[in-house]
């Protein structure tokens, strides 16, 4: 008796997902055949029994932007059998209808396309462990830019006031000390006779200054598990490169070997310039806007102490200096550090400083 079952054995089937917190728009391209969409609940579960009942014994990849849910769709849609990559939403190939017309549909089905033309890479997906102490040093880093904000509201009050500081506190270094908290707390006088809008920034302070520092300690205890101490112990050997900055670079960069060469791991920390080039006249401009938003900043952070310690790279910076400003030049060696980095995380070795006199 001949069976009517449609299979689709040995054919893949390609799917876009427009994800949102409510609703998924869904996209999907078989190998032959008209691309179909569909709207759903936000399950990967239920994608795949559609899949099943619809596209039965098919091979399933499926695709969508990275965004509000990180990577939580991605292995729920592994842990169901469909394979999944994650992409930048600026890497999507799009035509000028696209964006002029843009909607869920035409997102998802837009994706589809491109996951079918195989013109999409992937971006890096962590392993689970990974990405909660990713979460504990981003988290870190926004509670200090709190605290500063908090920091800098209290000093504004007291200029609003006209309060002057005691002369013992003329140097930035003694603000926020044990001792300037207390005559925050005790001696100081605001125009009205109350003084409770400074209390409650002076209490903020204190509550931020609390989680920063539990956060800190949860930190330093992370370097010293044994997925992380080896590597962070040697990026230590990197001058400006602090347990902070090591934390952010393990944590953010998980596996070093996703990277080819330099160049790449460069670029991932958004330490390349932009480049223009038109016959034969080529532009190099500043550094490119993509790059990971949290450790690029780092290092170049790190690379302002590194000038101090390392006599190589601050040779560097004051070559560099003689025909750019300081902030170029500091970006210049910012670059030369990311390749020191690289070097000690895929050739496992410290690094030796270069001193003068060697």
């Amino acid at each position: 008796m001949q069976s009517n079952k449609i299979s689709f054995k040995g054919q893949k089937i390609f799917i876009g997902i427009d994800v949102h917190a409510k609703s998924w728009k869904v996209a999907i391209a078989p190998e032959v055949g008209a691309v179909k969409g569909h709207s759903q609940k936000p399950s990967a579960k239920e994608l795949f029994d559609f899949l099943k009942k619809n596209y039965p014994d098919g091979e399933y990849q499926a695709v969508y932007e990275s965004g509000f849910s990180g990577f939580s769709t991605y292995y729920a849609l592994r842990e169901v059998g469909i394979d999944c990559i994650v992409i930048h939403a600026a890497d999507v190939p799009t035509t000028q209808y696209e964006e002029v017309m843009k909607t869920d549909r035409i997102d998802a089905a837009k994706l589809a396309r491109s996951l079918k033309a195989g013109q999409l890479k992937g971006n890096y997906v962590p392993e689970k462990q990974y990405i909660d102490d990713r979460s504990v040093v981003r988290i870190r880093r926004t509670i200090q830019k709190q605290l500063s904000g908090y920091k800098s509201r209290v000093k504004h009050l007291l200029h609003c006031h006209g309060v002057e500081m005691p002369e013992r506190f003329s140097k930035i270094q003694t603000h926020w000390s044990r001792a300037f908290i207390t005559w925050l707390m005790k001696d100081v006088k605001l125009m009205s006779d109350t003084r409770t809008s400074l209390d409650l920034l002076i209490r903020q302070v204190e509550v931020i200054r609390g989680t920063l520092l539990e956060a800190t300690r949860q930190l330093r205890k992370m370097s010293q598990l044994e997925r992380y101490k080896r590597r962070h112990d040697l990026l230590r050997t990197i001058p400006g490169i602090g347990p902070i900055v090591s934390m952010c670079i393990l944590t953010e960069v998980c596996d070093v070997k996703r990277f080819h060469n330099e160049n790449e791991f460069a670029a991932y920390l958004g330490l390349v310039p932009t480049s223009h080039s038109s016959g034969e006249k080529t532009v190099h401009g500043e550094k490119t806007f993509r790059g990971n938003k949290q450790l690029g900043p780092m290092v170049v952070e790190a690379a302002w102490v590194a000038i101090s310690w390392d006599a190589g790279l601050g040779s560097q910076y004051f070559q560099y200096k003689k025909r750019m400003e300081p902030q170029e030049a500091i970006v210049r060696v910012a670059r030369k550090l990311s390749n020191i980095i690289f070097s000690v995380l895929k050739n496992e070795k410290e690094y030796v400083p270069y001193q003068t006199g060697n």
